[in-house]
């Protein structure tokens, strides 16, 4: 028998709270959208398609990944990064829709 333990509305929004505030970044929701449509890119591809140092692209995926936006995956000496949960982009698209009117 398996017992599951459901979170508390306040856990809840503390958690998306995080997030956003993690999201809310020029840098890091550059990278949330270059993540949309279940890509996935190493350090490498992600600051050279942003036209970022590759420290700066290191600190906010540090950033994303603790907070829980992204997955992070290893194979070989390659780090691949994904989005968690996808649907992110559609908050980003919808915040960047609201800035437009």
């Amino acid at each position: 028998m398996t017992i599951t333990i459901e979170k508390t509305d306040q856990e809840l929004l503390e958690e998306a709270s995080s997030m956003l505030r993690a999201v809310a970044h020029p840098v890091r929701l550059a990278i949330v959208e270059l993540l949309d449509n279940d890509t996935r890119f190493n350090v490498t591809e992600i600051f050279e398609r942003l036209g970022l140092e590759q420290a700066v692209a290191s600190h906010h995926l540090s950033i994303l990944r603790d907070r829980g936006v992204l997955n992070q995956e290893r194979e070989g000496k390659h780090v691949y990064y994904s989005l968690r949960h996808p649907r992110l982009t559609e908050i980003v698209h919808c915040v960047k829709d609201c800035c437009m009117v």
